[in-house]
Formats: C-alpha cells, structure tokens, sequence
C-alpha cells in the first residue's frame, strides 16, 4: 500500500539531514509541534490553569501569568469563511 504524501514532508524530510532523528519520529515530532500550536485561546487557557493549578498557584497569581503568557503564545486562528479570506485579500 502507497503512503500518501504528507504536507509537511519538506519539514521531515530537513529534520531527518539535520538531526539525528529517523523519519518516523522525525515526523512525530512535526505532528506533535502542529498539534501544540493548532490549540485555540480557550484551550491554552484551560490547560494552563490545570498546569499552575496542580503545582499549588491560587487562582490570583494563575489568571495573571497567564495573561502574561497569552500575548507570547501562538494559537490556532479563528476558522474563517470563505467571503472573509476574499475580503483579506481584495478588502
């Protein structure tokens, strides 16, 4: 059976020269990246609160780090449609 090609086979591909991963975790490690970074803003948020929770912060002090934290995070954008791609283009 033939592999489809994935998207992101020039990135594996480059880890693959470039460290001393093989392919198959190399492109685990590119999914679990995208997986890290395709997180919306209210998931950050709540694993974040879960995390400094469980290590014994009050709530005070999480919702400020946080918010300390979000401004540095990238996060999935929002969905948008297809009239909203064609307006960021041609405005």
């Amino acid at each position: 059976m033939l592999e489809r090609p994935s998207a992101h086979d020039d990135l594996v591909d480059h880890l693959v020269r470039s460290t001393p991963l093989r392919r198959g975790e190399a492109a685990r490690v590119v999914l679990d990246v995208l997986a890290y970074f395709d997180e919306t803003v209210e998931e950050f948020v709540r694993r974040r609160h879960r995390e400094l929770q469980s290590r014994g912060l009050a709530n005070q002090e999480i919702f400020e780090r946080i918010a300390a934290e979000l401004p540095h995070r990238a996060v999935a954008p929002p969905g948008l449609s297809l009239r909203q791609l064609r307006r960021i283009v041609y405005g």
